[in-house]
């Protein structure tokens, strides 16, 4: 998969309290937040879907978002 880039998420982990980060734990972030929005993602297809709509919209993603 793979798609997000990891400077921003290593950026995310230091803005956390990460004094050092290393490459692994900046990967697994990426593969977690990745998974985590395909899903949700998903679950907003299914809200468009529902609405008869192709369209995926905010109020979709944002009650995908109210459901997890």
């Amino acid at each position: 998969m793979a798609e997000l880039p990891l400077a921003p998420l290593k950026r995310i982990l230091k803005r956390a309290g990460g004094e050092r980060v290393s490459d692994d734990a900046v990967e697994a972030l990426r593969d977690e937040v990745e998974d985590r929005a395909l899903e949700m993602a998903q679950r907003a297809r299914e809200y468009a879907k529902h609405a008869d709509r192709k369209t995926v919209q905010r109020e979709d993603v944002m009650a995908a978002r109210r459901e997890h």
